[in-house]
């Protein structure tokens, strides 16, 4: 499966400027949306929806972040319909491994692909982009 639309919901832009770079870097093909929280991502998913153009096939989400965190993002995100949700591949990624041990994570198993603690590396997109598993 190759990803056309990658949204990346985080609010630390040197994150953003960092994916921009590894995108380039390793010559891979998507386009890119940025997003600093949860509920901007939301918004832009639903407009998405109703015309059903450029849907995200790739979500990299963070967990802490103002406004809608990623708990509650993806409590939203879990009431799209199948149909949807088979189409987006979700991973956590964040500067803190406490995120990925913890009860919440039950409730969303099965959104989550994977999960990547900060920083992002060429490996570590590189999996991404050709379906390995990201591992910590």
């Amino acid at each position: 499966m190759k990803f056309n639309n990658l949204f990346v919901v985080d609010d630390d832009k040197v994150h953003h400027f960092i994916i921009k770079k590894l995108l380039e870097k390793n010559s891979i093909q998507v386009n890119p949306s940025f997003f600093e929280n949860g509920f901007d991502a939301l918004c832009a998913l639903n407009e998405r929806l109703n015309t059903e153009e450029n849907l995200p096939d790739l979500i990299l989400l963070d967990i802490n972040m103002p406004v809608l965190d990623g708990w509650q993002f993806m409590e939203e995100l879990k009431d799209l319909p199948n149909e949807i949700l088979d189409r987006i591949t979700l991973y956590i990624v964040s500067s803190s491994e406490d995120y990925f041990n913890t009860d919440k994570l039950e409730q969303f198993k099965c959104l989550i692909e994977g999960y990547i603690v900060k920083p992002m590396t060429s490996e570590t997109i590189l999996n991404i982009f050709q379906q390995k598993k990201a591992t910590l």
